[in-house]
């Protein structure tokens, strides 16, 4: 079964950007507890760190801008409990011409998340899924996650992994208990070959495997790289060719918002060395493609 996705009209959008976080529901419930959450913001010297889905909405609005929403479930790993991936998709509703909603399932409920995963696609509309194997605690390999991964192939739908290091516990005794290996990108080579259908986005320049991460996407068809989580001008040189030659039609522009805002992203990704004729591709035309988006 595949997933049906309403036509769009992308022909007048500036960018997609295919990572955006809702950090706190319309109740106020925070997507982590506040240690985790006082940590990446200190780490990302961010600024509003929790807007509403309203507040992003209007912010990708003024930018003519679509972006792709999602939260993460983590609270088998931290016991948090997560803003509810049903708020995500009917609040990304509100705002059908610049959101679109992504789901998170927390590999530790088993059945229950590949059941969720198919109820979420079929009746609330969502288009992808978010994995965060360092804050989730899973290994990406785990053959007990396997169904989950089968399940989202067979809806058609990506998902995307976070990979390298990550701001979330930077700084904290022990990393908050957050496991960095867990999010190496060459567990993702595994997972790539024994899922060939399914379409994998590793997140974020993924330091200090970079080179791994550029590896598996030019082996692997179905692995794509989103730019997220660290402004363009830090992005390591080889990242940086590789999106503009070999990798230039899997590459996506996200920016990890709130973290990073799309401003600073863009402004940054201008200076870049990277051709006229594939910039709209990284910034728009490969995510069209990747979320099956009319254009």
């Amino acid at each position: 079964m595949t997933a049906v996705t309403p036509a769009i009209d992308t022909d007048s959008l500036t960018a997609i950007d295919v990572h955006v976080h809702v950090e706190v529901d319309d109740n106020g419930h925070p997507s982590m507890g506040g240690k985790l959450m006082e940590a990446s913001a200190a780490y990302f010297k961010a600024g509003h760190r929790t807007p509403t889905v309203d507040e992003i909405a209007q912010t990708y609005r003024e930018r003519n801008m679509m972006a792709v929403v999602f939260t993460v479930d983590h609270q088998a790993a931290t016991g948090h409990p997560p803003i509810g991936n049903e708020f995500v998709a009917q609040a990304a509703a509100r705002h059908p011409d610049v959101l679109i909603p992504f789901a998170s399932v927390d590999p530790a409920r088993g059945r229950s998340a590949v059941d969720a995963a198919v109820r979420l696609v079929n009746e609330h509309g969502v288009r992808g899924f978010k994995f965060h194997p360092s804050l989730q605690g899973f290994n990406p390999t785990d053959r007990a996650v396997y169904p989950l991964y089968a399940t989202i192939a067979s809806l058609g739908v990506p998902a995307v992994f976070h990979t390298g290091q990550t701001g979330i516990g930077a700084g904290l005794d022990g990393g908050g208990g957050i496991r960095l290996g867990l999010s190496n990108p060459m567990l993702l080579d595994e997972v790539a070959a024994d899922f060939p259908s399914l379409t994998i986005v590793m997140a974020h320049p993924s330091f200090p495997w970079q080179d791994e991460a550029l590896a598996v996407a030019t082996h692997k068809a179905n692995v794509w790289i989103d730019l997220s989580g660290w402004a363009p001008k830090y992005f390591p040189p080889n990242l940086v060719r590789y999106a503009g030659t070999l990798l230039q039609d899997k590459v996506l522009f996200g920016s990890d918002f709130p973290l990073i805002t799309p401003d600073r992203w863009i402004a940054e990704f201008d200076k870049l060395d990277i051709k006229p004729e594939v910039r709209p591709k990284i910034l728009k035309d490969n995510a069209v493609r990747l979320l099956g988006l009319s254009k």
